[in-house]
């Protein structure tokens, strides 16, 4: 993948069509602060995110690094790129995600600089040709990030309470004594078809975009991850996800997590 890809969500639920992830519009400008860590090399944007963040790839081939910018000061508690530089180097010890290269503050923001994974996204037009194997190892990947980060040295959290805790307390509450029991994995926080990335073969790769890492009800991932087939190739995909993960779908954790997702 083409690093740090942000899910292409949806504002509000599956029925509103505003999508506010997505490609750069031609002409978009480059921070100044990309451009001088970019040197003489080519910079390209490759993502904006919903909250004024973008992403940017420096060169070409393997010795390509990408730049994500996160603009304005204070920082963001949900876009603060040294909370994520140090989720990545964490997870990075038990699984393949881009090493960090420097995390850099400036008066306009933060800039977060990593190497490149030798892949390409899920939701690129190699991925896209073959959507059933790449809903597939969307699954497979998820399995392998929550099997391979141990839950028990993670310092990073993803908890329900923290998650909902902008939300009217009546509501907070509501949500509290729905949720199902725990079922606690390190969480990506963010898993979808545009933060996996595959290899050569159509396999799964590698993670990014790891900013919101931390333990959580592995379903919390699951049930977006699969949504995200439907966002991203149409109908029809969800269950190979769930194939590729290893497990059945678990309709009440489904609905319930993906009420959260609205919900934040």
């Amino acid at each position: 993948m083409q690093g740090f890809l942000a899910a292409c969500w949806q504002a509000g639920s599956m029925s509103d069509e505003r999508v506010i992830s997505g490609s750069p519009p031609a002409g978009f400008p480059i921070p100044e602060a990309v451009r001088d860590v970019a040197g003489i090399h080519a910079v390209k944007g490759v993502w904006l995110n919903a909250l004024g963040g973008s992403t940017y790839r420096i060169g070409h081939g393997p010795d390509s690094r990408y730049a994500k910018w996160s603009p304005g000061q204070p920082v963001d508690a949900e876009i603060d790129l040294e909370s994520e530089a140090r989720r990545m180097k964490w997870a990075g010890k038990f699984i393949n995600v881009p090493a960090v290269l420097s995390v850099e503050q400036y008066p306009e923001g933060q800039l977060l600089l990593t190497a490149a994974l030798p892949g390409y996204s899920a939701v690129s037009e190699l991925g896209k040709s073959n959507p059933e194997r790449s809903a597939h190892a969307l699954g497979q990947g998820l399995r392998h990030l929550h099997d391979r980060l141990p839950a028990r040295q993670c310092p990073f959290s993803w908890d329900l309470s923290s998650r909902i805790a902008s939300l009217p307390l009546s509501q907070q509450s509501e949500l509290l004594a729905e949720a199902p029991p725990l079922d606690a994995v390190v969480c990506h926080g963010d898993a979808c078809l545009p933060n996996t990335q595959l290899d050569a073969n159509g396999g799964f790769l590698g993670h990014v975009d790891m900013g919101k890492l931390g333990i959580a009800d592995r379903w919390a991932d699951l049930a977006i991850a699969a949504w995200s087939t439907e966002w991203n190739y149409g109908p029809g995909y969800e269950h190979l996800v769930y194939a590729g993960y290893g497990m059945e779908a678990n309709e009440e954790k489904i609905a319930f997590y993906r009420k959260i997702w609205d919900a934040t």
